[in-house]
């Protein structure tokens, strides 16, 4: 079996957004970006001058890369020289360009009902009417467990959302009649094992892990081009452009 070597640098900027809680998802895209950046250089990134800087920022430039890629990858590097290797005089070198703002697609009232009528399943239209009616992002969908939903209060609590914050969110009767439905036809193979108030509405193929986002994001696709909704068919994803549509 073939390990890959973790090198001395790596595993302490490893270790220096760990101690900062920074989450998985940044960490393996801060180190993607400084991977990306060896690469360039063909040598470790701490021997790298301003003008490698430079040079890098140009290079990516010219592949055409978006701008958002783009600050997303100088974002890692700018963590390796300013907190890891403590080099401020190089981390001053790195520029982040401003991204065009642009209105969101939002779906209508007439899209959205007509989106929710041919969803495929009752997994499919409650996860996409939590989305729509309760402004929930994909990944705060995927991730809801009972005690999440309060039923007394008529409201959804949502842990470590975006920016990762806990907020509430109102829950209205249809999607809570909704909700009661699905819990009544959902899977209850591997929950023995989990207290109730621990288990995941929308489990995945493991019992122990919610579905993902992309198995939601095809749902969500499914539904579109069923229901043959204009704007629908202009989005990539359901992520923040889904829960705006709110």
């Amino acid at each position: 079996m073939i390990t890959e070597t973790v090198s001395p640098l790596r595993q302490r900027m490893i270790e220096d957004m760990s101690a900062r809680k920074l989450g998985a998802h940044t960490q393996r895209g801060h180190i993607y970006s400084c991977k990306r950046f060896a690469a360039f250089l063909k040598r470790s990134p701490d021997t790298a001058t301003a003008e490698d800087i430079r040079r890098f920022q140009v290079h990516l430039g010219d592949t055409g890369m978006s701008i958002c890629n783009r600050n997303r990858i100088m974002t890692g590097v700018r963590f390796l020289f300013r907190v890891t290797l403590r080099r401020l005089d190089l981390a001053v070198e790195i520029y982040h360009m401003r991204e065009p703002e642009k209105l969101p697609l939002v779906m209508s009232k007439d899209e959205m009902k007509r989106l929710l009528v041919v969803a495929g399943s009752l997994k499919a239209r409650i996860m996409l009417s939590l989305g729509y009616g309760c402004g929930l992002r994909a990944s705060e969908v995927v991730r809801l467990k009972v005690k999440h939903i309060d039923t007394a209060q008529k409201v959804i609590r949502v842990e470590q959302g975006k920016g990762r914050k806990d907020r509430h969110v109102m829950l209205s009767r249809d999607t809570l009649a909704l909700l009661r439905q699905w819990w009544k036809v959902r899977r209850s193979r591997g929950d023995a094992g989990a207290p109730p108030e621990e288990r995941f509405l929308f489990p995945g193929r493991r019992p122990s892990e919610p579905i993902s986002t992309r198995q939601l994001n095809r749902l969500f696709h499914q539904a579109a081009e069923t229901g043959i909704s204009p704007t629908c068919a202009k989005w990539g994803g359901i992520g923040e452009s889904f829960c705006r549509s709110g």
